[in-house]
């Protein structure tokens, strides 16, 4: 199986979000779809091992945003690469809450989007959740950011819990072995920052 034909399909980088007794989490997904329209239904795909995931599970409802072609590699990698168990991602961010509290990302986004969870589905390591839409808008004019885009102007890399992630994928350069993120080019420059993580050049691995 030629595993690069399933980046041949178009999808867009979103953030989803989701709050319990308290408790605020949010990661990065490209999973984010709309189901039916009558009601309005959409769909998201989330690994288990995220703590998204839980806190979703708990409160059953969570807001994405649609990250447009502005967003920088640091809001990115926060989100993206780190867990919420650990950090309060929403600290160093432009937000904003919905109705049910639950804390967004308002920079840098083109939409979004309140859903009240109504089936889930497991799909083994990935919770599918059908979910209707209560409110949506549209918060920017700035193009949305499509996964391609994420990967030929951003130089992003996905993290390993995405559904998209590829074991096998090859691509020549400097990787970063905290996060995955790939340096394309030779040599590293000694004084090189990760733009995803932040970590510098000595953890860096040649590929």
């Amino acid at each position: 199986m030629d595993e690069r034909a399933f980046f041949k399909l178009s999808c867009g980088l979103y953030m989803v979000s989701s709050q319990y007794n308290g408790k605020a989490a949010g990661c990065v997904i490209n999973t984010f779809q709309q189901v039916t329209n009558d009601p309005i239904q959409v769909s998201i795909t989330i690994n288990k091992n995220n703590y998204t995931q839980q806190i979703i599970d708990h409160s059953r409802y969570f807001h994405v945003v649609v990250l447009d072609e502005s967003a920088d590699m640091d809001l990115i990698g926060t989100f993206g690469f780190k867990s919420s168990k650990d950090i309060n991602k929403f600290d160093n961010f432009a937000t904003a809450k919905d109705q049910f509290e639950i804390p967004y990302v308002n920079q840098n986004v083109a939409a979004g989007f309140t859903c009240k969870v109504k089936h889930q589905i497991d799909v083994g390591t990935h919770i599918i959740y059908i979910a209707e839409v209560v409110e949506a808008d549209v918060l920017g004019d700035t193009p949305v950011m499509t996964y391609a885009y994420y990967h030929q102007v951003k130089k992003g890399t996905t993290p390993k819990n995405a559904s998209s992630f590829q074991k096998n994928a090859s691509t020549s350069g400097y990787r970063c072995t905290i996060c995955g993120y790939i340096y394309e080019g030779d040599p590293l420059p000694e004084d090189f920052i990760c733009p995803v993580c932040q970590a510098p050049a000595v953890v860096f691995e040649k590929v």
